[in-house]
């Protein structure tokens, strides 16, 4: 930390974890799961990319979008836990703010363009479910990547363009109740006028999460409708099976974000915010890949097909 002479305030200039600081045990084990976790993210992940491309079958928009979306997880993965395991492997963990600072937006504006994707993903399994002979023609490559590149671009200016002109301000206290730049760990130390700054995140998350949340919702219902007005019940269960895999994905990274964040916020952290961290970061980009695996005949059959001919 440094002094500033004209402010004769103490501005700090590095974050202090003390997240189970006195618990080694705890932080050994915490260190092992979050790279077990790292590491079969990666992995997966990894497969889901190797197959789609590979596999000229899956050269289609919905394996398109899951490209992406593994994409997404495996740099959310990367921002968000490495550091959380050296924090845990070392007794004084401690890391510069413009580390800090940089890490906590990054890993919030890919949590962001993945609220964007999923919701993008909702609506082509509307059009697929809806228009089936008009598929093709309504979500062609160049829509397709545009809305793709979209989410990115629409998440960038929303997260890291606001966060860039008004970042926040931290003097005194320099110690984070975790083992990780947390967001809502790490505002507990803003000095700067909170008010303002819970204004303009309410702001980014009504954008971010609130809208695409109710477009999903507002496609699915539409989804319902449509498989409805099917008549035979072949014919029902197919079309509900072709949205299932994006919608347990949508159940999962909503599931956990909603009981993270969206409870009241208390002074000092708990271990419970903690392990909700580690199921939000890594968890949750780890299990995507295997829904679709496990819910998608066409991935199992691309898998066994890339495994047929490495052997």
């Amino acid at each position: 930390m440094k002094v500033s002479e004209e402010m004769n305030e103490t501005e700090i200039t590095q974050f202090l974890f003390t997240g189970f600081s006195h618990r080694p045990t705890t932080r050994m084990g915490l260190a092992a799961s979050m790279t077990i976790v790292y590491l079969v993210t990666m992995l997966g992940n990894g497969l889901i990319l190797l197959v789609v491309i590979t596999d000229s079958r899956l050269h289609n928009p919905m394996y398109f979008f899951l490209c992406n979306l593994s994409i997404i997880d495996i740099c959310l993965s990367t921002s968000s836990i490495p550091q959380p395991i050296v924090n845990c492997l070392v007794d004084r963990p401690a890391l510069s703010f413009g580390r800090c600072y940089t890490q906590m937006y990054i890993s919030i504006y890919l949590g962001s363009t993945e609220c964007f994707l999923l919701a993008v993903m909702a609506y082509d399994q509307y059009i697929a479910i809806s228009s089936p002979l008009r598929y093709t023609i309504i979500m062609n490559w160049r829509v397709c990547i545009s809305m793709a590149v979209g989410s990115w671009i629409v998440a960038f200016f929303l997260v890291v363009v606001p966060g860039l002109a008004n970042p926040f301000r931290f003097c005194g206290h320099n110690k984070i109740d975790h083992f990780a730049c947390e967001v809502t760990a790490v505002m507990k130390l803003i000095c700067s006028d909170k008010s303002v700054t819970q204004r303009n995140m309410y702001f980014t998350s009504t954008f971010t999460v609130l809208f695409p949340f109710s477009f999903i919702l507002f496609s699915y219902l539409r989804i319902i409708v449509t498989i409805l007005r099917i008549h035979s019940a072949g014919g029902r269960l197919k079309a509900f099976s072709t949205c299932l895999s994006h919608l347990a994905v949508v159940v999962a990274f909503y599931g956990i974000s909603i009981a993270t964040y969206i409870k009241p916020q208390s002074k000092d952290s708990h271990d419970s915010d903690k392990a909700m961290y580690v199921i939000n970061a890594g968890v949750v980009p780890m299990v995507n890949p295997l829904i679709y695996t496990l819910k998608n005949q066409d991935v199992k059959g691309a898998l066994k097909r890339l495994m047929e001919k490495k052997l």
